[in-house]
This record gives structure tokens, sequence and C-alpha cells, in this order.
């Protein structure tokens, strides 16, 4: 048998390909719900991710694996529309004159910016289109070296660095340029009458995650299951140990141990807990997430996307009902409130659900005054303490390898956030991605072949090491 530790995304698509190749396989989740970033809240209609997420066009693996569950043809492709708020005003950012029109970049800005994020350098008197193709060329440069150098000073003050503040707060000067370079290459499609083309599965994702769980069998997937020791002996993996509250002859609650012998051991969570499980140790800082679902009997944004320039207490602003009729929610409005945290001692973690709910909506009321908080019916908080890697210089040196056969034990994977498949920004493919990887390593280490152990194979690369799709402007942040 093949333990899978971790029940998120990658840790499915793993199981999920490992099965296809002919293998037994047990998932052990740690909490009571499968999915991770991936869970959902239920709505007056379809469900709704608790943390917003979307597709680009760029992300293929993630398709083929919904087409091949059947679920192609569940994959809408819809124009994600765009705004800044600067200065009290909302910029929509999505058709060619909007850009034009926006008043806090020149017209060479906007040049120098748009010739950037079509991946060409106009640096020299001759254009180059192959120099932003190897991410890793800039992976020791901050953001800001690499914006003022290669468009305008004023594009780094006036555009990238409020984006960054919001994402980043007081870490933002530590980020790496490979991570903002590949985030312009990662997006994916873009309608230029219109604005950028973004996928979402009808009924959202929860039906990718329930088809998968399917795929690969309830039976094989224990929930409230935390793996408590992974045992190597002889330099090769042995066993997974792992702790069920209730199943024990003692009191309600006692909490019991099984063993399972194993011929491989997939970890497919955060760093922290393969640290707790093998000792090895992972130097990528994470940063939390909270995000706040507010459901609304009336609209707030024209848009569907809205980042924040200002010092507000969020990043960004998702009215998720401008992106998906509000009546697949029985026809409420929906809204994403989303913000970053780079420490937990950072006021907004430690804020309880009441007093966040009250600073954020106090906020909404500054910046749109016809807003009334009346409308509101719900407010939903979710919270998450390392939702994403803080994208530092030198990042790529810190991931943490498919195959752990040299620091661990033979046997042992890792298919987690902090795999090469989340470079140059994490995302759902990107977990996909991770699981097939390790997958195939381990398909072909029983089969008594080494084959996926030299590099990643074209179609399962991350987004950001293919070639360069037809990339937009970076003014969306996802968390998808």
């Amino acid at each position: 048998m093949i333990g899978v530790v971790g029940g998120g995304i990658a840790g499915l698509a793993a199981a999920h390909r490992l099965q296809q190749q002919g293998h037994d396989i047990q998932v052990f989740e740690a909490t009571d719900q499968i999915g991770g970033l991936a869970a959902t809240y239920e709505t007056a209609g379809d469900q709704i991710e608790q943390f917003y997420h979307h597709l680009s066009k760029s992300e293929e693996t993630i398709v083929e694996l919904a087409e091949e569950l059947g679920l192609g043809d569940r994959i809408e492709w819809r124009v994600g529309t765009n705004g800044y708020y600067v200065d009290g005003v909302v910029h929509p950012l999505d058709t060619p004159w909007e850009i034009l029109a926006y008043p806090h970049m020149s017209l060479y800005d906007k040049f120098r910016l748009g010739m950037l994020t079509q991946g060409i350098d106009v640096r020299g008197l001759v254009p180059n289109f192959d120099a932003y193709d190897d991410l890793s060329e800039y992976e020791h440069d901050t953001v800001r070296e690499f914006v003022e150098e290669h468009t305008t000073e004023s594009v780094y003050e006036n555009f990238v660095d409020p984006l960054l503040d919001g994402k980043y707060g007081d870490r933002k000067d530590d980020i790496s340029a490979a991570w903002f370079l590949g985030r312009v290459r990662f997006r994916g499609e873009r309608d230029l009458l219109r604005g950028e083309i973004l996928g979402y599965f009808d009924g959202g994702f929860g039906r990718l995650l329930d088809a998968l769980v399917d795929a690969v069998g309830r039976a094989n997937i224990t929930t409230n299951a935390p793996v408590t020791d992974l045992t190597v002996d002889d330099g090769a993996v042995q066993s997974l140990t792992v702790a069920t509250e209730g199943r024990g002859d003692g009191p309600a609650g006692d909490v019991a141990t099984e063993t399972h012998d194993v011929d491989a051991a997939v970890v497919a969570t955060m760093p922290n807990v393969l640290e707790s499980l093998t000792g090895y140790a992972c130097d990528i800082d994470f940063q939390g997430a909270v995000c706040g679902l507010v459901t609304m009997e009336e609209s707030l944004l024209d848009t569907y996307w809205l980042n924040v320039a200002h010092d507000a207490p969020f990043g960004a602003l998702i009215e998720h009902t401008n992106f998906v009729e509000r009546e697949r929610y029985g026809g409420d409005h929906l809204l994403y409130v989303a913000a970053y945290v780079q420490d937990s001692e950072e006021e907004l973690w430690q804020l309880d659900d009441d007093e966040v709910r009250e600073t954020w909506l106090a906020e909404i009321e500054s910046m749109f005054p016809d807003f009334d908080r009346e409308v509101v019916s719900q407010f939903r908080i979710a919270r998450n303490p390392r939702a994403a890697p803080i994208y530092e210089r030198g990042y790529l040196d810190l991931v943490i390898p498919y195959h752990l056969d040299e620091d661990v034990g033979e046997g042992v994977y890792y298919a987690g956030m902090a795999s090469a498949a989340q470079y140059p920004e994490r995302s759902l493919n990107g977990g996909v991605v991770a699981g097939y990887e390790v997958a195939d390593r381990i398909d072909d280490r029983l089969a008594g072949t080494t084959g996926s152990d030299a590099t990643a194979t074209p179609e399962h690369q991350p987004a950001g090491e293919r070639d360069a799709p037809s990339a937009d402007d970076v003014e969306s942040e996802t968390t998808s």
C-alpha cells in the first residue's frame, strides 16, 4: 500500500494517479474536511469556496484532470473584470482605452509595462522576445530592482508597489523578481474588448473535489486521522502511524493509533508537518490569510476584482457574483474581502471574527459612502496560517524535492505547497502537478525504472516554467 498524508488537492491527485497505475492507496486527512484551501461553504444555491478561486488559461493540468473526471463541460470560461481603487476612485483596467485613461501612469509608463506583460524586453534598440523565458535569471533580484530596470520607476511606485504592499506587507522588499515575472507569465488569455478570460466550474470547485473523491473512493480516504509517525528503517520507509479519535476501547474520545505498512509515503501537506514526521526542515516562510465572504442583498462593485492601493486593512475586494451570476446563489450577492498576514502577532490575525467584521465593514463604508451595511445578511471568515509561501529572493533554492530518498529515506515523497510545482506561484493546478509528479516517480521506482526522477515532464511543469502563454496585465491577484 502507498500512504498519502493530506487530503488536499495534491494528495487526492497523487492518490488518483497512483490508482490509475494499479497501486493500492490510502489517504489520511488530519481534519474532518477534505480539500484544504479548496474547502467550501453552503449558500442559498451552489456551494462556494471559502478562499476565492478561479483558473487561468495557462493552467492546463487541472483542466485535463477535470476532463478525465467527466467535468470538462463544467468549466466555464468567463470574463473577469479588474479595477484599481486609488484616491477614492475605482479605475477599471480591462480594455485598452480604460488602461490608457488610467491617470496615475504616463503613456510611456503604460507602454513599458505593456511590453513587459507581453514578454518583450525593449531596453535595447531591438526588442528581445526571449529575455524572460528563464525565470531563474531573476531569482535573486528584488521586484523593485527588476521593475525599475525593465519598465520605469513610476510604474513601480504608482502601480506595482501598492499591489506588493497588499500582498506581502512589510516583506515586500524581500520578494523575488522571479515571482513577479512568473505572475506576468502565469496569466492566461485576454479579450481585448472586455478583459481577462478566467475559468470557473459550474457548481464551484467543490464539484471537482467531489469527483476526485469519488474516483479515489471514499473507502480509501480517512478523515480525522492525523499521521503521527513516519517510520524509516534500513534507509527506506516502513510504515505510517495514524491517530484516530474515538476508536479506542476506552472512554469516548479516547485516541487509538493504527500502524500501516507502506511501500511508499506521499506527504502532501505543509512543510511543518513533513518536518514533524521526518525531521526534514524547510526554510521557506509562509504567510497567513484572512478571507471574508460577505453575503449581500445589493451589489457593491461594478467589477469582479478590485485591488486597493491605499493602506487598507485588506488588499482586495472580489465580488464573485460579478463573475458568476448571482442566480446560482439564490439571488444573493457574494463579496470576498481578502487580506494576508506575515506574522501571527499582527493585529488583524489577533482580532476575533466580530472585530474583523467591524473593521472591514467600516473601511468599506469609508471607501464607498453609499454602502449600507444593512444589506449584509451574512459575514463568514476563513483563516489559514499558511495560505501561501513568501516568494523571497533565492526561493527556488529552498523548494523541497519530490523524492526525499537522500535526506529522509527511500520511498518518501513530498507534494505539498513547498514543492517545485508551486513555483513561481501557488495554485490548485500546481497541487495537481505535484501530485502527478510524485505518483509517476513512485510508479517508476516500484517498476524498477527512474525515468521521472530527472526533470518534470513538459505537460506537468509549473506554469511559470513552460513557454510563456499570452501573458497580460498583472492587476489581479489570485489565490487559485
